[in-house]
């Protein structure tokens, strides 16, 4: 059932549509390993991780909500599911139970880096496909970088 039609031809809706998914499933999942680190981040530089990582969390699903309606407006329903963001999402592990400050911001290093690898992807596989979505998706890409660095620079 299509009730939005899109403007793209299939070809390029198709590879659009993997795109947003990917980005959509990706930043879902960096919002929920954020939080969980925030709720158990421990350590001298409690308050400013904890605050930091509430910065993650807020930016990855203000992001959310834009590439999904993005994919929406192409008429692809977007896929947000607990069970579609546990099997398709690039981040590793992230730590159980307490966790240190260093460890902590060395755990959202890696995440954001493994999200930023695969939005690059992505930007360069809408380039000629959409540039509308490359477009969400350079800007998305550019806020993650930020974090990246800022908390690469905590444990500097």
């Amino acid at each position: 059932m299509y009730v939005v039609k899109s403007p793209l031809s299939d070809e390029n809706l198709k590879t659009v549509s993997e795109a947003l998914q990917g980005a959509l499933v990706d930043l879902v999942d960096l919002s929920l390993v954020a939080k969980q680190i925030h709720w158990n981040v421990v350590g001298q530089r409690f308050r400013s991780v904890h605050l930091q990582l509430d910065e993650v969390v807020a930016l990855a699903r203000t992001h959310t909500d834009t590439v999904a309606e993005r994919a929406a407006a192409l008429g692809v329903s977007p896929d947000g599911r607990a069970a579609t963001v546990a099997v398709g999402s690039g981040i590793g592990v992230t730590p159980e139970g307490w966790v240190d400050d260093t460890a902590a911001v060395g755990a959202m290093v890696d995440a954001l880096g493994a999200v930023i690898t695969r939005m690059r992807e992505r930007v360069d596989a809408t380039g000629e496909a959409d540039p509308v979505s490359q477009d969400l998706l350079i800007a998305v890409t550019g806020d993650l970088e930020k974090q990246h660095w800022m908390f690469q620079a905590e444990n500097g």
